[in-house]
């Protein structure tokens, strides 16, 4: 059923015409619900990554695939925005509360009139390979957590370790250089000294 799903999602997108029996809507509430992460195009998918502050240090996920330390995150799903995917991300894969930082934003728009939502934008965008077909473009979030207690909420996400790191660590440990870059920014930015 799946296969069959994600076939007929991209040739819809592609301009074929949907069979009576399932629309647009119902094949992404389906990959809404089974938890498929979304690919909204075949070579490029759009991700939200977050970078978490608790006083100071930030944490960082050794990836479990990848095996290297990044921070959390993952696909914007079809059914929400890159706010949502930034904040269920945090609670599936390290099941912490968090604030994304709104330092960027303009206008603050508190009052959600269900026409209008203003969304905090991303300290950074991003565009990286992830194989030789495929790539996605990250829209780069930080937050401050009222807890360092962390906890997968979500079995899929499970990593081999989560470490709470300071800048003197990030220093010393082997990292990408985005990711020593936004770690280093975000503790400069929400860290406190303690």
């Amino acid at each position: 059923m799946c296969v069959v799903l994600h076939r007929l999602f991209h040739a819809m997108r592609n301009g074929v015409e949907c069979p009576t029996i399932l629309c647009n809507a119902s094949i992404a509430q389906y990959w809404g619900t089974i938890g498929v992460m979304a690919h909204i195009h075949e070579k490029i998918d759009f991700t939200s990554e977050v970078f978490i502050v608790y006083r100071n240090k930030v944490l960082l996920r050794m990836h479990d695939k990848l095996h290297i330390w990044l921070s959390v995150g993952g696909h914007i799903e079809l059914n929400e925005d890159p706010n949502e995917a930034a904040l269920r991300e945090v609670k599936e894969e390290v099941g912490l509360d968090v604030e994304l930082w709104k330092g960027n934003q303009k206008l603050q728009n508190d009052h959600d009139n269900g026409r209008f939502k203003e969304l905090i934008p991303p300290v950074s965008l991003n565009r990286h390979r992830v194989s030789s077909t495929h790539e996605h473009v990250t829209l780069v979030y930080f937050a401050k957590a009222v807890s360092d207690e962390v906890s997968v909420q979500y079995e899929g996400d499970r990593s081999d370790e989560c470490r709470w790191v300071t800048k003197e660590e990030l220093a010393e440990m082997d990292l990408d250089p985005q990711v020593r870059f936004y770690a280093s920014l975000a503790l400069d930015t929400l860290g406190e000294d303690v």
